[in-house]
């Protein structure tokens, strides 16, 4: 197999998200990061069981980007909450953190509700597609066979390393690949990676040490699943 078959079978779309270098519109359709705005009528900010507010984290308008996950179809607004301090890595979706999916029927309202002590810097969100995001080596995302490939190219001289085939996009995003820090994890198939959100100091955003929080949707269940690791 030779590399440009390798990069054909590996490379994914995904949207990169900048947080703000421009003046918000404050439209319903702009994705934010630090901010959440859209509620159902009778939605408020989520708590834990211990009946602390979540954080807002994240809300993205998904027919206003430039490439969506096919996990998210038939979704028109994704919200994000996350508990302080993070929750445990895998740690179930619903009481330390919580995504709330709308459709394109669902009335959603603009709602002002702040939460005390919140430490994310609100921020719109510049998106941009990125045609080839690859996976990162060891455990990243790449089949085992393509590994193998990819070693026996290098064993024969005909490339120096892995990174001098592909690139990755480390940052907030939408598809693609996720970005770990150690060997990543295997969820199984019926998993597809959706989401991240990256360390950000302009969002004042430190995952522990520089990692990122990635988000994976059960093609069967529609379950979440949230993973993170670090430096």
């Amino acid at each position: 197999m030779n590399i440009q078959e390798i990069k054909r079978r590996l490379a994914r779309p995904a949207t990169k998200f900048v947080a703000g270098g421009f003046r918000p519109t404050h439209g319903d359709d702009e994705s934010w990061l630090g901010n959440v705005f859209l509620f159902r009528p009778d939605e408020g900010v989520p708590r834990n069981d211990a009946g602390a507010e979540l954080h807002p984290f994240a809300q993205f308008h998904l027919p206003s980007l430039p490439f969506n996950s096919p996990a998210l179809d038939g979704v028109r607004v994704l919200t994000l909450f996350v508990s302080s301090p993070l929750p445990e890595a895998l740690d179930p979706m619903g009481n330390n953190w919580l995504i709330r999916e709308y459709g394109f029927d669902d009335v959603l309202v603009r709602k002002e509700l702040p939460v005390a002590g919140s430490y994310l810097k609100p921020f719109p969100l510049l998106a941009e597609r990125v045609a080839e995001d690859f996976p990162l080596w060891d455990g990243g995302g790449a089949p085992a066979d393509l590994e193998e490939e990819i070693c026996s190219l290098q064993r024969t001289g005909e490339i120096e390393s892995y990174s001098d085939l592909v690139t990755h996009t480390y940052e907030h995003k939408i598809g693609g690949y996720p970005s770990f820090c150690q060997s990543g994890v295997d969820l199984g198939d019926d998993f597809e990676f959706v989401f991240q959100i990256s360390s950000d100091t302009k969002i004042n955003l430190n995952v522990v040490d520089c990692g990122s929080l990635m988000f994976w949707k059960s093609k069967s269940t529609g379950e979440w699943v949230l993973y993170y690791d670090f430096y």
